[in-house]
């Protein structure tokens, strides 16, 4: 019988992380598979050789993770994200960007122009940073240069094997799992007033340390499910909930995109972009005291308090 497991860093307080072979359920348990490697990263630099001996491994996944923490489920490489890759989430901003314009006329506009990207259009690619990865229940500390921090889950592809130019009907194979990320973003950074013809600004919007909680789980594509749910919640409250059937370009397609220019070797992040129902939309943005619940259908559940500077 397969077992499905999912890959997750681990640590006992005041220890060493390690890596593990998770079973999810309503108490997860594990096993350590360091004897595999050192880390979660140096499993998928040899993702066909280990992937097997994982499967071997699961049914062996007793150990109960009480008194362990949860860590990122790895330190990636590269991080590449997705921008405007949900269509109504785009229609949405576009709405709160053009304020004294009739909405129906900007509604219009931007439906058009979503469109035209489906039908013709390519992926819109910009850099995340390493530093700013946290794990799924650390706190987030928010930046005291301003008071207009958002959230945005999104569905993060790991890669498993190197892929450099391949095409959409193979990108696939290159892809090992897939994880949570929260792509946190200072909304009156995006763009630079002292430079408005250089347009956004992503590396000062999106890199403030803690801003991409990741994680809790990688779990490997043949588990995952082919059109989950994200959901955000605020406090409770439902912010984000949406399938990634709403996606403009598809895992494939940005997976083959993305590797038009740059190899994109294992351990390497790619976000998919985010759904419809961030803060702006809402009219309501991050303050220190709220809590984030962020949900992927099948691939575990993060929660991050949210801090003052």
């Amino acid at each position: 019988m397969v077992v499905p497991f999912a890959l997750a860093t681990l640590a006992a307080y005041g220890a060493e992380p390690y890596p593990a072979l998770v079973v999810q359920g309503e108490q997860p348990r594990h096993r350590d598979v360091s004897d595999l490697g050192p880390s979660v990263h140096a499993l998928l630099q040899r993702w066909d050789a280990v992937l097997p001996r994982l499967h071997a491994l699961a049914g062996e996944a007793t150990t109960s993770l009480d008194g362990l923490r949860v860590l990122a489920p790895l330190a990636p490489g590269q991080i590449l994200q997705a921008g405007a890759n949900y269509r109504t989430h785009v229609i949405d901003l576009a709405v709160q960007h053009n304020r004294d314009r009739p909405e129906a006329e900007v509604r219009a506009e931007a439906e058009a122009m979503m469109d035209r990207r489906i039908a013709g259009g390519e992926p819109y690619f910009f850099i995340g940073l390493p530093s700013a990865v946290t794990g799924p229940h650390d706190d987030v500390v928010l930046p005291g240069y301003s008071e207009k921090h958002d959230w945005e889950l999104e569905l993060a592809a790991v890669i498993g094997r190197e892929a450099f130019r391949v095409d959409r009907e193979h990108a696939l194979e290159h892809v090992a799992g897939y994880t949570i990320a929260n792509d946190l973003t200072t909304r009156d950074l995006v763009f630079r007033r002292d430079m408005p013809e250089i347009g956004s600004d992503w590396f000062r919007a999106k890199n403030a340390p803690g801003f991409t909680p990741l994680g809790p789980w990688l779990v490997p594509a043949e588990f995952a499910e082919p059109h989950p749910r994200i959901t955000l919640r605020l406090n409770g409250e439902v912010m984000q909930d949406e399938s990634t059937k709403d996606m403009m370009f598809d895992v494939a397609a940005l997976v083959a995109a993305a590797s038009q220019t740059t190899p994109l070797r294992p351990g390497d992040l790619l976000l998919t972009g985010s759904p419809a129902g961030n803060g702006m939309a809402h009219g309501r943005l991050l303050r220190a005291g709220d809590v984030m619940e962020g949900t992927i259908t099948g691939l575990g559940v993060q929660r991050t308090r949210v801090v003052a500077p």
